[in-house]
C-alpha cells in the first residue's frame, strides 16, 4: 500500500548583519551603501529582480530632486546620488532605462560590506516590547524562484519599503492620508481629515519603426473619449515615459489593498490613450508602435511613519534651519489631485520654497519602535510636506543620512534617539566626510589635519570678469546678476547699447539665506547716466560690505532703451536671470518663480571691480563642501598662466597621514537626470579636474600618494598602506574636463583611517 508523502519542510536559513536595510529603491540602496562605508555589515533586501525602484527598467520615473527642474540652483544632490547622477551621464548618454539600472546595481555590488538578496519578499516581521518602546528582533522573507526562507537579523533595521510594510507589522506609528488644516496649522491640508492619497502611475514608451503598423486595442482598452482626458490632460506623440506621469488613478482608494485594481485601470487608460493617438485620426502616429508598457505600479504615497518630530509644510517653506538636519529637498510641494487622470482640476499644482530646504534627523527614526529608521516616502511628514520629500532624489539623500545614521548609531552603542539628540556630532561628522547632501554644515572635524595647516595655492582667481560680447540681453525686463561678495563689492562695470541719452538703476539684494538665489534685502540702489552709444562699459558704483562672505542679488531695472551683452564664459558662482510676469496656470499653482535663469553656461559682461577672495586656497579647507553664501571652492589662475595649478598644506610639525580626500567641482547648477527629461550636453562635466597627483612631504622628500588620469568623479579618497609622518601635502593638476582653471571644493588630510 503506498504510503502518504509526508508535507516537505523548508528550512529558515538565518543570515545576520550589523544592519538590514529592507527595500532597495533609491532610498534602501543609498542607505545600504552609506551604512556600509561606515565600515557596518549590511543586507540588502528587495522584493524585485532589480534595484532602484520607481526609477527602474519596470517603472521608469525620472529621478527628481532638490534642483526641482532648475527651479533651485547648485542645488544638485551630492553624495551617492549625486555619484549615481554622475556616472549615469558618463555612461548612459541616451537616458536608456536599462543602463540605470547597471548603474544602480554596480554601486550596490561595489560595496564588499553589502550583502544583496533580490527576489526576497519581506513577509514576517518578530518584534517585541510594550507598545511605546517596540524592538525588532529580526524579518523574515521569501526567496522567490530559490525557494529559500530567509530570516535577517540585526541590530538596527531600516524600513525603505516605501509603503511602510516592515513598520507596520512591528506596530511602528503611522499616518496615511491627509491631515486636517487645523492640526497642523497648513494651508494646503483640508478642512477635515481624510484617507486621500496621492495614486499611482504605469507609463509606456512609443517606437518609430519606419514603416505603418496597425493597433487592434484589447477589449479592456478605456474609451478616454468617453472622459475628460483628451480635453485635460497632455496627450503628445513626442512623448515618452514620465512625459505621461499624469496617468495616475487609485488615490481615492487604498493604495496596497487595492493595488491590482489599480494597476487594471491604468493599463486599460494606457492601452485607451495609445488606441486614441492610433486610430482617432487625430495624431500623425502610423508609423508608431508600443516598445514598452509597465505592469508594476509606481506608488506615490501610503503609510508615514511617526518619529520624533514630524516635517511640515511651514518648515519646506521657511526653510527651517534644524539643529539636526542631516539631508535636503528642493523640489516644490507637489500634490495631485486623488481623482487623478480623471479628475477636472489641473493634474499638480506646485509651491516652491525660496530655496532648498532640510530634513532632521528626527524624523528618520520611529518614535516608537527603537531600532527602526526610515528611508524615503515613508518618513515622518505631513502630508503636504511629503509632497515635496517624496521625490527619489530627496528620498536618496534621505536614505543615505538613516543608512550612515544607523551605522553610527550601531557603532556606537546608541539608539536613534540618543544619537539625534546628545551625540548628533557623530552623525553630522560622519555625512560631512561622506560628502553627503547637506546644506549650511560646516566641516569641523578635528580628524581632517588640513583644518590645523598652512594652507598656499600657486595661484588664484582674484578677478571676476566676462569682457569678450557674444550676444544681447534686451532690458525692456529686469535683468538680475548673482555675484560671490568676498569681502565687499565696490562697483560694477556692465557692458551695454543705449538707443538714447538715458538713466541706468541697480539694485542690490542680500538673499540671507546661503541656498537662496533670490533678492530678499535691498541693501544699495545707484543711479549712473548713460549716453547713447553702443558697447559701453559702464560703471554703477554699488557698495555692499556684508559681516561674512556670501552672495550679492544685483537686478538691472528695466529700461527699453538699453541692451545687455553677454558673454558665453561662464563665470564660477555667476548666476544670470530675466524677470517675467506669472502665467495663468501658474497664477493658479503657485508654481512660478519671478526670476528665471537665463545665460546658464555664460554670463552677462560684466568687470567687478573690487579683487575678490571668493576663490581663496583657504576655501578648500574646513567650511562648506558645497556651494553656500557663495562657490566655497578654490579656483586657480588660468592654466594658461599656471600649466600645473598646485594647492599646498604644511603643518609645523609632521602629521599622521592615513588618507587624502579631493573634493572636485562637479558644477551643482547642472540639472542631470537619469533618463535625460534634457540632456545635458556632456558626458564629463568640465568643471571636474581630469588629472592630478597627490604628494606628501616624508623626511624632507616629497612622495606620491595618488597618480590619477581620466578622473569623471567628484569626491576621490587616497588612503595610504601606511600611515605617514607627513611635514605638508600638496595637489598637483595637470589638466581638466574642459575648465580653464583648477576647482577644488576641498582637501582633506586624514589621521586615520576610517570611512
Amino acid at each position: 500500500m503506498t504510503q502518504p508523502t509526508p508535507s516537505p519542510v523548508i528550512a529558515t536559513e538565518d543570515v545576520h548583519a550589523d544592519l538590514t536595510v529592507i527595500g532597495g529603491g533609491l532610498a534602501g540602496v543609498c542607505a545600504a551603501i552609506g551604512a556600509a562605508r561606515q565600515g557596518a555589515s549590511v543586507t540588502l533586501i528587495q522584493n524585485r529582480s532589480v534595484l532602484g525602484g520607481n526609477s527602474s527598467s519596470e517603472v521608469r520615473v525620472w529621478v527628481c530632486g532638490a534642483t526641482a527642474h532648475g527651479v533651485q540652483h547648485y542645488a544638485r544632490e551630492t553624495g551617492i546620488m549625486g555619484e549615481l547622477f554622475v556616472e549615469n551621464q558618463f555612461t548612459n548618454a541616451d537616458g536608456n532605462p536599462y543602463y540605470w539600472d547597471l548603474v544602480v546595481g554596480e554601486a550596490v555590488r561595489a560595496e564588499p560590506n553589502i550583502t544583496l538578496f533580490l527576489n526576497t519578499d519581506v513577509r514576517e516581521v518578530e518584534a517585541d516590547g510594550p507598545e511605546d518602546a517596540r524592538s525588532i528582533r529580526s524579518v523574515t522573507g521569501w526567496q522567490m524562484g530559490s525557494e529559500r526562507r530567509l530570516r535577517f537579523t540585526s541590530t538596527s533595521f531600516v524600513d525603505a519599503t516605501g509603503d511602510g510594510l516592515v513598520g507596520f507589522l512591528a506596530g511602528a506609528r503611522y499616518r496615511t492620508g491627509r491631515e486636517s488644516r487645523a492640526e497642523l496649522g497648513e494651508s494646503w491640508a483640508p478642512e477635515e481629515p481624510d484617507g486621500q492619497t496621492l495614486g499611482s502611475t504605469i507609463l509606456f514608451y512609443t517606437k518609430d519603426v519606419g514603416h505603418p503598423v496597425k493597433f487592434v486595442p484589447p477589449s479592456f482598452a478605456k474609451d478616454i473619449a468617453q472622459t475628460s482626458i483628451p480635453e485635460l490632460r497632455g496627450i503628445r506623440v513626442d512623448a515618452n515615459g514620465c512625459d505621461y506621469w499624469w496617468i495616475e488613478w487609485g488615490g481615492d482608494r487604498d493604495v496596497v489593498a487595492d493595488n491590482e485594481l489599480i494597476r487594471d485601470e491604468l493599463q486599460a487608460a494606457v492601452y485607451g490613450i495609445w488606441d486614441h493617438i492610433k486610430n482617432s485620426g487625430k495624431y500623425d502616429a502610423d508609423n508608431l508602435t508600443l516598445e514598452w508598457v509597465g505592469s508594476v505600479p509606481g506608488k506615490r504615497e501610503y503609510r508615514r511613519f511617526v518619529g520624533d518630530h514630524t516635517l511640515t509644510q511651514h518648515e519646506v517653506l521657511g526653510q527651517e534651519q534644524f539643529d539636526d538636519r542631516v539631508a535636503f529637498g528642493g523640489w516644490s510641494i507637489d500634490l495631485h489631485p486623488p481623482g487623478g487622470m480623471y479628475a477636472t482640476e489641473h493634474g499638480s499644482r506646485h509651491w516652491h520654497p525660496d530655496g532648498n530646504y532640510h530634513v532632521p534627523l528626527r524624523s528618520l527614526y520611529s518614535a516608537n519602535v527603537t531600532n527602526m529608521w526610515m528611508a524615503g516616502r515613508n518618513i515622518s511628514a505631513s502630508h503636504v510636506a511629503f509632497g515635496t520629500t517624496r521625490v527619489m532624489a530627496t528620498c536618496a539623500v534621505i536614505g543615505e543620512a538613516a543608512g550612515v545614521a544607523a551605522a553610527v548609531a550601531v557603532a556606537d552603542g546608541v539608539s536613534p534617539r540618543e544619537l539625534a539628540t546628545s551625540r548628533f556630532e557623530l552623525v553630522r561628522r560622519a555625512l560631512v566626510r561622506a560628502d553627503a547632501a547637506v546644506l549650511g554644515v560646516l566641516h569641523d572635524d578635528p580628524a581632517d589635519a588640513a583644518l590645523t595647516a598652512r594652507v598656499s595655492a600657486s595661484s588664484t582667481l582674484r578677478t571676476l570678469a566676462a569682457q569678450t560680447p557674444s550676444g544681447i540681453l534686451d532690458l525692456a525686463t529686469q535683468v538680475a546678476l548673482v555675484v560671490p561678495v568676498d569681502p565687499a563689492l565696490d562697483g560694477i562695470e556692465i557692458l551695454i547699447d543705449a538707443d538714447v541719452d538715458t538713466e541706468l538703476v541697480l539694485e542690490v539684494h542680500d538673499p540671507e539665506l546661503g541656498q537662496n538665489y533670490i533678492p530678499r534685502d535691498l541693501v544699495d540702489t545707484v543711479t549712473v547716466a548713460v549716453p547713447a552709444g553702443e558697447k559701453q562699459w559702464v560703471r554703477l558704483p554699488a557698495q555692499w560690505r556684508p559681516a561674512s562672505a556670501r552672495n550679492a542679488f544685483l537686478v538691472l531695472r528695466a529700461n527699453a532703451d538699453v541692451r545687455v551683452h553677454t558673454a558665453d564664459t561662464p563665470l564660477p558662482g555667476v548666476l544670470t536671470f530675466t524677470h517675467r510676469d506669472p502665467g495663468e496656470d501658474e497664477r493658479y499653482t503657485e508654481q512660478w518663480r519671478e526670476w528665471k535663469q537665463v545665460l546658464q553656461r555664460g554670463s552677462l559682461c560684466v568687470r567687478l571691480e573690487a579683487p575678490t577672495d571668493a576663490y581663496a586656497a583657504e576655501r578648500a579647507v574646513g567650511g562648506y563642501a558645497r556651494p553656500f553664501g557663495g562657490p566655497q571652492m578654490w579656483i586657480s589662475q588660468p592654466l594658461a598662466h599656471d600649466p600645473e595649478p598646485t594647492l599646498s598644506l604644511a603643518w609645523d610639525e609632521p602629521v599622521d597621514l592615513a588618507e587624502v580626500a579631493v573634493i572636485f567641482d562637479d558644477d551643482l547648477d547642472e540639472d542631470l537626470i537619469n533618463l535625460h527629461h534634457h540632456r545635458t550636453p556632456f558626458d564629463v562635466l568640465p568643471t571636474l579636474v581630469r588629472d592630478y597627483r597627490v604628494e606628501a612631504e616624508v623626511d624632507g622628500g616629497w612622495q606620491v600618494v595618488a597618480d590619477v588620469t581620466d578622473n569623471r568623479r567628484r569626491h576621490r579618497r587616497h588612503p595610504l598602506e601606511v600611515p605617514v609622518p607627513a611635514s605638508a601635502v600638496r595637489l598637483v593638476v595637470t589638466a581638466t574636463n574642459g575648465t580653464d582653471s583648477a576647482r577644488v571644493v576641498s582637501l582633506r588630510a586624514w589621521a586615520d583611517g576610517q570611512s
